[in-house]
């Protein structure tokens, strides 16, 4: 396959959609935490807000500047993201890096619509773009939780 084919197929029409209706764009006022992280290789960038109640996600807002498999991985990760515990989205940034380095399976639920972005495993210099999310995520949860303890 050519290397246009290929891209043409990473870009499905799946990956589109979920990159062109990303939830929770808008960021929060009176966040628990506010954590923003950058992929070096290609400056995509995402800003994540979070609320925490109880150890679990009660509000989320997120400012995506990423290529679209970024946004389509932001996208899952803001659909499945409130009520999960810090735990669950660990879990999730683990699972979701094994899947892309190691061809490990896809996260499990809630975050298991990220499977579908399983062909971006041959373009590793998109794996820090679709990491971003979750690593914003789970930073800004451990944020929240140690200001709550404070």
């Amino acid at each position: 396959m050519s290397g246009e084919t290929d891209l043409i197929k990473l870009y499905s029409g799946r990956i589109l959609a979920l990159a062109a209706d990303i939830p929770h764009l808008e960021r929060l006022e009176n966040a628990d935490a506010t954590v923003k992280k950058r992929a070096p290789l290609c400056g995509s960038t995402v800003t994540v807000d979070v609320k925490v109640e109880d150890g679990r996600i009660a509000a989320y807002g997120q400012d995506v500047k990423a290529c679209a498999l970024g946004q389509a991985s932001a996208s899952v990760v803001g659909s499945a993201v409130i009520g999960a515990t810090r735990a669950q989205v660990e879990t999730a940034r683990d699972q979701l890096s094994d899947m892309l380095k190691r061809e490990g399976p896809a996260p499990d639920a809630p975050f298991n619509g990220l499977e579908v972005l399983i062909p971006a495993r041959e373009y590793k210099n998109r794996h820090a773009s679709i990491l971003l999310a979750l690593e914003a995520t789970a930073e800004a949860m451990e944020q929240a939780e140690q200001a709550n303890c404070a």
